[in-house]
């Protein structure tokens, strides 16, 4: 073993607090994109959506990478194994390009077809279509800027994530008024322009990222760590990240199900479930930065073997979330028929909006306890449970639950929010049991001890 790494020393506020606004930058620059598209006109605004539908797909694709190679990062750093957490943070940003190449490559070739099969008229295709072929061409740049960003934050440094993600949203708003609107006698080229200076602001990202890699990391990458990605370590990995990956896309499968379910109601309650999910995105937020903060602290007392310490840990970071979800759920709830205004003046679908937003302040804490109980469990080596019980509970429970509340009994979106209320508190629960009888701890012992024999 090699020369002992610094323990971690930073508080969960001050890992999740720079992570809630990484998070919110990289919601943002999609809202953004919309926003400034909207005066090219709704179709434009149409194919804009349909394709970052494709682009987000692959983008989760990316992160299965970046959780696995950040959990194995953490208990190398909490061993003090620096030779290992370098060797782990080359590999994860390799395996990311080699994944992101591929993909860029499929979807650049693809995107005609890909556009057909989601049903888009010709119309909206002329908009989609150049927007989906220049980002899916250069998808492999956000594949490597998230595995990096991800070795950054698993090393402590989420502040310097999040500066990154500032620094590329005003270079990708920048841009956007440049080349949407043709701006300083440039030509004005439309979603183009977009997808243009959202390429540009993602190479700007992955220059600073790099140099922070190498400035605050002491880690340069060659051309050779490319083709050297160790299998063992490839392994773990992947032993971390594939049941992460299909949890995730499983989610999105799901969503995209009752999201469906709520089409067929009609358009003004979809309209509804579409700007209530905005207001729901920001609140979401505050979980899953104390999630995700909680899996890099648990992964680091992993490492060092105190099974301890990473017990109480995730039980005070559950209090935590439980406080702030529920005060930002009753904050969001209490405002929610000013914040609803400000996407539409229908007054039915304020006050459905409304009456969602206060039964999600009995949803949040189930989501809490849901999170960041599975980003703990994954850090412990635990990963296939909560995946496992994940994909059961969203088609059982959210997709099932929304079709016989919401469809069959008629409650429409109301029954749609309460199986999902019943979703996220089922797996909460479960999840909460598992880390509380210590379950987890095998997984743990198994990892602490090959990194000691290591």
């Amino acid at each position: 073993m090699s020369a002992p790494t610094k323990p971690l020393r930073l508080s969960l506020f001050q890992l999740a607090l720079p992570i809630f606004f990484e998070q919110l930058l990289h919601m943002l620059v999609g809202m953004v994109d919309v926003f400034m598209v909207s005066h090219v006109g709704d179709a434009a605004v149409a194919g804009l959506a349909a394709a970052n539908q494709i682009v987000s797909l692959c983008i989760m694709v990316f992160g299965f990478v970046g959780i696995g190679g950040s959990v194995v990062l953490t208990h190398h750093l909490g061993a003090g194994d620096k030779a290992g957490a370098a060797q782990t943070a080359r590999s994860t940003i390799a395996v990311n390009a080699w994944i992101g190449l591929a993909i860029s490559l499929l979807v650049a070739l693809a995107a005609g077809p890909l556009l057909r099969a989601m049903q888009l008229s010709e119309h909206l295709r002329v908009y989609a279509w150049p927007f989906l072929t220049i980002l899916g061409s250069t998808l492999f740049l956000e594949a490597i800027n998230l595995s990096i960003s991800a070795v950054l934050r698993a090393h402590g440094y989420t502040r310097a994530a999040m500066w990154v993600s500032l620094a590329q949203n005003l270079v990708n708003a920048a841009g956007n008024a440049v080349l949407l609107f043709g701006w300083f006698g440039l030509p004005a080229l439309g979603v183009v322009g977009v997808a243009w200076s959202t390429v540009f602001s993602r190479v700007l990202a992955l220059v600073a990222l790099l140099f922070l890699l190498s400035r605050a990391l002491h880690l340069r990458l060659v051309l050779r760590d490319l083709f050297v990605i160790p299998r063992d370590v490839l392994r773990r990995i992947l032993h971390i990240g594939l049941p992460a990956a299909g949890e995730k896309v499983s989610w999105y499968l799901a969503f995209m199900t009752i999201t469906a379910l709520s089409a067929r109601m009609g358009d003004a309650v979809l309209a509804t479930q579409s700007y209530t999910m905005q207001l729901v995105h920001i609140v979401v937020l505050a979980s899953v930065s104390i999630g995700l903060a909680t899996e890099i602290m648990i992964g680091h007392l992993v490492g060092r073997g105190d099974f301890d310490a990473a017990y109480t840990q995730v039980l005070r970071s559950l209090k935590i979330g439980w406080m702030i979800a529920v005060g930002v759920a009753a904050v969001v709830a209490l405002l929610a028929p000013w914040l609803l205004g400000c996407f539409t003046k229908d007054a039915a679908i304020i006050a459905t909006g409304t009456l969602l937003m206060r039964i999600g302040i009995v949803l949040e804490p189930g989501r809490v306890a849901n999170l960041v109980a599975i980003n703990a469990l994954r850090a412990t080596g635990d990963a296939r449970y909560p995946a496992m019980i994940g994909v059961i509970s969203m088609w059982g429970v959210l997709v099932g639950g929304s079709w016989l509340l919401g469809t069959v009994l008629g409650l429409g979106l109301v029954g749609v929010w309460l199986a999902m209320l019943c979703d996220e508190w089922l797996r909460g629960v479960l999840m909460y049991r598992r880390w509380q009888r210590r379950a987890w701890l095998p997984h743990a012992q198994a990892t602490h001890a090959k990194l000691a024999v290591a």
